[in-house]
């Protein structure tokens, strides 16, 4: 279950970003393998495969076994740098639509902070009765 559905609202960000990634087979492949490449049955998984490997199908694995390992890898950490590379756009993204939301409300707030001075000024020209030269108390 995603926010959607739960009524919680997303940054406009997150929003494109999953909107992105749901349109790119391409990203959802790599986003599937560097999950399961990053959890305990992938270490598992390892553990056990190359364990039969050694016992049971090569008399001599480690030739084989060390090219098999550094492959993968060189792929696993391609499909990582995909991922931080995605991370560092999407971090981007936000800074820039934060900065824009940001600098919109001091904006607004200096706006509304001019409005204000200008109205208590008003008032204050209004309702507050200025002094005559003559008869105020710093003339005695």
């Amino acid at each position: 279950m995603n926010g959607t559905e739960t009524g919680a609202r997303h940054h406009p960000v997150v929003v494109a970003h999953r909107t992105s990634l749901a349109a790119d087979v391409q990203l959802r492949v790599a986003d599937a393998i560097t999950k399961f490449a990053g959890s305990m049955p992938f270490v598992y998984l390892h553990a056990v495969a190359f364990t039969l490997w050694m016992l049971f199908v090569e008399a001599n694995p480690w030739p084989m076994l060390t090219l098999a390992v550094s492959l993968e890898a060189i792929f696993l950490s391609t499909f990582v740098m995909i991922g931080q590379n995605r991370q560092a756009v999407f971090q981007q993204a936000k800074a820039d639509h934060d900065f824009v939301q940001q600098e919109l409300e001091l904006k607004t707030n200096t706006e509304l902070t001019r409005a204000i001075h200008a109205m208590t000024t008003e008032l204050h020209r209004r309702l507050v009765p200025e002094l005559d030269q003559g008869s105020g108390p710093l003339e005695q």
